[in-house]
């Protein structure tokens, strides 16, 4: 099943069916007006959904129209809660080695988890907009998770059983802002802004075998301005999903909407690239003492997309703009 909020001028918009070809859309609000609705009740209207899904692909929802990713919201365009983890340990160790910064003591034991802003998620096509290029603009590709309601103290593999929609993400970093908010030991703020989300959150079964191991087994393909940029792989995730909602878990309970991301998708291999401009630039600055390539600047486009291992698509695309935020109290 695939679903996505369409742009209404409301604040959570109206929730979506999408044809698995992402051709087509039918509104379900007499089932859920809203995502969050969705999560909230998905034990009673799970069914409903997923009949009326199926008669969408057969081509039998007689209200059924063109579906248009510029016209949708994030999937999710507000959360209870935000989670990021940092679950690709070869993105650790290239900052690592390229900043000389000491090695984070159990790091592979025990996820690296930060709560991020939650409150104002962008949709797949719409602008970015940031106050300045001097905050060193940054991409970064990852995967996520929306869960139902998890008790406290699950377990990894009870985990599995709350996941009910995957995602894919441009969580946009500030790097200029970061190195000072990490040194406080309190986690992110300025150096995290709004997250932008591709245009549909899908089942897990839309993966078919690409779901494996609480993982998207599965490239994500990363465009900058038009050009290849990377195309690292999900399935290299140290923790699975299972094993983040076990430990965010592990002393209080997770609201049903909770937002869990995989973190920057990273791989040992450089051939395949990078999914975030610092990770590249850690490894030029390894291989030639200093960093090369430079951030983003105002006018930037990124485009992010996974798709099936057939070719067809999946989540759909994230194709967007970076653009200056002209504050209304200047």
């Amino acid at each position: 099943m695939k679903l996505a909020t369409l742009a209404d001028g409301s604040r959570d918009g109206r929730l979506l069916l999408v044809s698995r070809d992402l051709t087509r859309a039918l509104l379900v609000a007499d089932l859920a007006p809203t995502l969050q609705a969705a999560i909230d009740n998905w034990s009673s209207v799970e069914a409903d959904l997923q009949r009326r899904y199926e008669a969408l692909n057969r081509g039998e929802a007689a209200e059924a129209f063109d579906f248009d990713p510029t016209q949708v919201m994030a999937p999710l365009p507000r959360a209870w809660q935000w989670l990021d983890g940092s679950c690709f340990l070869s993105h650790g160790e290239l900052m690592q080695k390229a900043f000389h910064l000491d090695p984070i003591e159990g790091v592979e034991h025990t996820p690296l988890m930060y709560q991020g802003a939650g409150d104002d998620f962008i949709g797949p096509c719409q602008d970015i907009p940031l106050p300045s290029e001097a905050h060193g603009i940054d991409f970064e590709g990852e995967f996520a998770v929306l869960v139902d309601e998890v008790p406290m103290g699950c377990s990894a593999e009870q985990a599995r059983q709350h996941i009910r929609l995957l995602l894919q993400l441009n969580d946009v970093s500030l790097r200029a802002l970061a190195p000072r908010e990490m040194r406080t030991g309190f986690g992110f703020v300025q150096a995290k802004s709004s997250s932008s989300f591709a245009p549909v959150a899908v089942t897990p079964d839309e993966l078919g075998e690409a779901w494996r191991d609480a993982r998207v087994q599965l490239p994500l393909h990363i465009e900058w301005n038009g050009e290849w940029f990377g195309h690292p792989h999900g399935g290299a995730m140290h923790f699975g999903f299972d094993q983040l909602i076990a430990h965010a878990a592990l002393t209080r309970r997770l609201s049903a909407g909770t937002l869990i991301g995989s973190g920057t998708v990273s791989n040992n291999d450089r051939s395949v690239g990078s999914a975030c401009i610092s990770e590249r630039r850690a490894i030029e600055m390894i291989e030639h003492g200093v960093a090369k390539t430079g951030f983003m600047h105002f006018g930037d486009r990124i485009r992010m997309e996974a798709r099936c291992a057939d070719g067809s698509p999946l989540f759909g695309a994230i194709d967007q703009c970076v653009v200056q935020e002209v504050s209304p109290c200047a």
